[in-house]
């Protein structure tokens, strides 16, 4: 029988690593969520021991005295702290993040605090790919100091490893980026699992193409739900840009009408899920334009973000359709998280699982043709003209006021 491995996780959210784990038979003994609708849909989906709360404000005495765990006897140590504070999404907005002046920050020292008093045998620490980028990793380098403090007072000789991963590269139909940080207590060094997919354009690396979107939605009814009908200023636009294509169709240099600026606009502003492709990064709290949307010029429903999220199909996602898209946005794909589990045993606990994976995605044997695109509708063409492209990294509309004026 397999060895059930215990799980401490912080930052729980929806669950998304912990599924992941459990694929890998890990066991939760514990999470801890300060999101009272994470909690509810946690409540809903899974018996773990839960504590709803800040974990600023929860002594790590009380986090073990719940899951019935001893400091140095937990096996692994997960979680993610809040995102925002090293997303790439803030820079776009006011041209960088505030990152460790960010309040949402401290709960890295939250997560550290934890480590240290707790001691696992291994921890998994996962966040944005903006933690890693070069010039903006404060938060990292705080990280990876403190894991050495950590070892020189609590007499542990972690040493840990720093991985960007592509979700594609592992068989979930999305693309979307993750860093995380890797250490075992014994000082062992993690290896990350070589990708097992690859962009089918891509001939210069091994593995399958990667799975897509109609691998993951292409056998789901198509709902008959309201909400998920576009509003606002752009639902009508929405249907005249092609399959796998943003607004940037409807610019001088692609085939659209030049409605927009080249670059002028957020990249998954209409964005729109092409069949043949992974889906792009799923986000937590979309505006009215903000993809990608279904092909079928629709929002998706929450069981098609949990199928490219590759969450379990028993999990109960509680809340408005707002609500568990924020909850599933913000996750990190349980399958990747397997992929990491699995890896994890074999190399720090010396118990390797066999088989197949399971949470992997299974490839349909045909992709339809894409959608047909609908004509510019007329309400949007007096905006045809020429349009000036951004300027550059860091240059929006007020650098170029500047520009022009002097300044």
């Amino acid at each position: 029988m397999t060895k059930q491995l215990s799980v401490l996780s912080l930052f729980t959210g929806v669950g998304g690593l912990d599924y992941g784990f459990e694929a890998a038979h890990f066991q939760t003994r514990v999470a801890l969520e300060w999101d009272h609708q994470c909690c509810e849909s946690l409540r809903a989906s899974r018996d773990w021991p839960l504590i709803e709360g800040d974990l600023l404000a929860t002594p790590t005495k009380d986090i073990l005295k719940t899951g019935g765990l001893r400091a140095g006897s937990v096996d692994m140590l997960i979680g993610g702290p809040p995102c925002q504070p090293f997303s790439k999404s803030g820079w776009w907005k006011s041209g960088d993040s505030l990152r460790l002046d960010d309040p949402r920050a401290s709960t890295l020292g939250g997560y550290l605090r934890v480590l240290e008093e707790v001691r696992p045998r291994a921890f998994l620490f996962e966040n944005v790919e903006g933690l890693a980028f070069g010039g903006k990793d404060e938060g990292l380098k705080l990280l990876l100091a403190a894991v050495k403090r950590i070892n020189k007072t609590a007499g542990t000789n972690y040493q840990p490893v720093v991985v960007t991963l592509n979700a594609a590269d592992y068989g979930v139909p999305q693309t979307r980026s993750r860093v995380f940080v890797i250490g075992a207590r014994d000082g062992r060094i993690f290896v990350p699992p070589l990708p097992t997919h690859r962009d089918s354009a891509d001939s210069s690396r091994l593995g399958e193409p990667w799975l897509t979107s109609w691998d993951a939605l292409g056998d789901m009814r198509e709902p008959k739900d309201e909400s998920l009908l576009l509003s606002g200023k752009w639902a009508a636009l929405l249907p005249s840009v092609p399959e796998g294509m943003n607004y940037l169709w409807h610019t001088d240099r692609m085939g659209g009408a030049p409605l927009f600026g080249w670059r002028r606009r957020y990249w998954n502003f209409l964005l729109k899920l092409a069949k043949n492709r992974p889906a792009w990064t799923i986000q937590a709290q979309p505006g009215p334009a903000t993809g990608p949307f279904h092909w079928n010029n629709r929002r998706l429903s929450g069981e098609e973000l949990a199928r490219l999220q590759t969450f379990p199909t028993d999990l109960h996602i509680t809340g408005s359709r707002i609500e568990v898209q924020r909850q599933v946005g913000n996750a990190v794909p349980s399958l990747l998280a397997e992929v990491l589990a699995r890896a994890i045993r074999n190399q720090f606990f010396d118990s390797p699982l066999d088989g197949p994976l399971a949470l992997q995605v299974k490839r349909k044997a045909k992709c339809p043709e894409p959608e047909p695109v609908a004509p510019v509708p007329l309400q949007y063409l007096s905006l045809a003209g020429t349009h000036v492209p951004h300027p550059g990294t860091g240059r929006g509309y007020l650098y170029e006021t500047e520009e022009l004026q002097g300044a």
